[in-house]
């Protein structure tokens, strides 16, 4: 096993639980200084290297041993480019990295897992075709030659590490929640009804996604039968000219064994701009989920975690989940109405309180947060996406990263901090 460490600024301390024998009493030290994730190169485009990194979209504990984790990337590096993204490194396979923290606090990386089609080839990050949960977006090289799709492409954006070994990953694309082994096999693929992926499916409206704002977060609920998705942003529903209600966006649930969905609203702090990112459970439905802005922390960026309840929130699947406008009041879709119309209509959100400012609290400098996993005790450990050090020049050309702060090449970086 390569011994790597990862970048990681730690404020707290706390004693894992006795979850088994491997780690029977033995104390997690989430207490070290800052250590830098010696990140390899995996391209150099237009004289910018491209780091191999990206680790961070998305994360999750292992499900029974403590201090071991799992990071996911994102569809790899990319920039804007007219109606799509240039992909910098068009062969790049989204992948999950398993570590842990030994007991000098040091991480150890035990196993990359990159994902892989049925038949076991591995994936890329190149957008789905039609039908299959296109985006519509174009994807070109760094030169801006046209690419192909991939009917198993992911936009990778969390992760849940289930206590059978296998992973769940959801994605901007379809959006899809897929079903992989323990070495990175996809077994099913869930999607909106009439995207064509597979039979069990997701209520039809949430296809209605804005490209790049798909399902953001993924957790599993503590009793290992339910997943819940966050979409990242208002949906286009019924288009986008008319869903005016930019701080109205969804957290769906699928239940793993039936297949069974309901959906809440989500009454976000900002605008369309800002992003519901990962979730994680405290119970079977009580949550700490994200919610950002994309401005670097010493700019003014918002970075907040806010603890959430289900309980009382209403179910607005409503009866046809083939409706692609989903449930309506008023002969309205929800995103077309305001948040007075939909409490006259009986309708309750979410309920939320503060649980962290990231900003307030530790100075947080990074623009993507994006993983966040629950440790017990009050504690929480964050993560950001590093974009793989680059990050568009205006002109659909990568530049590198850099933190306005310190003045170095964005990285992942892990923090435990204690919630509210």
């Amino acid at each position: 096993m390569k011994k790597i460490l990862l970048s990681v600024a730690v404020l707290a301390v706390f004693t894992a639980c006795n979850n088994d024998e491997n780690n029977s009493n033995q104390d997690i030290n989430y207490s070290k200084l800052p250590q830098e994730f010696p990140f390899s190169k995996l391209a150099t485009i237009n004289g910018v290297d491209v780091i191999n990194g990206g680790f961070g979209s998305g994360a999750a504990a292992h499900p029974t041993r403590k201090g071991e984790f799992y990071v996911i990337t994102d569809r790899g590096p990319n920039t804007d480019y007219l109606n799509g993204k240039k992909f910098l490194t068009p062969n790049f396979t989204p992948t999950i990295m398993h570590f842990k923290i030994n007991a000098d606090g040091n991480i150890e990386v035990l196993k990359y897992i990159k994902l892989k089609n049925p038949s076991g080839q591995p994936i890329t990050g190149l957008p789905n075709p039609v039908g299959m949960g296109s985006t519509g977006e174009i994807a070109y090289d760094a030169a801006g030659n046209v690419l192909g799709t991939d009917n198993y492409g992911l936009d990778s954006e969390s992760i849940v590490a289930a206590a059978d070994g296998t992973f769940w990953v959801s994605d901007e694309y379809g959006p899809h929640i897929v079903h992989y082994s323990a070495d990175g096999i996809e077994m099913e693929r869930i999607s909106p009804i009439g995207v064509n992926t597979g039979t069990r499916k997701l209520p039809a409206v949430l296809a209605k996604r804005r490209a790049n704002r798909g399902m953001e977060g993924l957790c599993i609920t503590p009793d290992g039968k339910t997943l819940v998705g966050t979409i990242q942003s208002t949906m286009y529903v019924p288009t986008k000219v008319l869903a005016t209600n930019t701080t109205l966006t969804r957290i769906v649930t699928f239940d793993i064994a039936t297949g069974q969905t309901k959906q809440y609203l989500y009454k976000q702090d900002g605008g369309a701009s800002d992003s519901v990112c990962d979730i994680t459970a405290l119970s079977n439905t009580e949550f700490l989920v994200i919610e950002r802005d994309g401005n670097f922390g010493s700019q003014g960026g918002l970075k907040k975690v806010y603890r959430i309840s289900l309980a009382g929130a209403s179910d607005v699947n409503g009866t046809d989940l083939a409706a692609v406008d989903g449930m309506k009041i008023n002969g309205k879709a929800l995103e077309q109405s305001t948040w007075n119309e939909i409490t006259a209509a009986g309708l309750k959100t979410v309920s939320k309180t503060l649980a962290v400012d990231l900003v307030a609290k530790l100075g947080y400098e990074h623009d993507k947060f994006e993983g966040i996993v629950y440790l017990g005790n009050n504690k929480l450990a964050v993560f950001n996406d590093d974009d793989f050090g680059v990050v568009d020049d205006g002109n659909g050309n990568p530049k590198a990263k850099i933190l306005p702060k310190t003045g170095k090449v964005d990285k992942g970086t892990m923090y435990v901090v204690d919630i509210q």
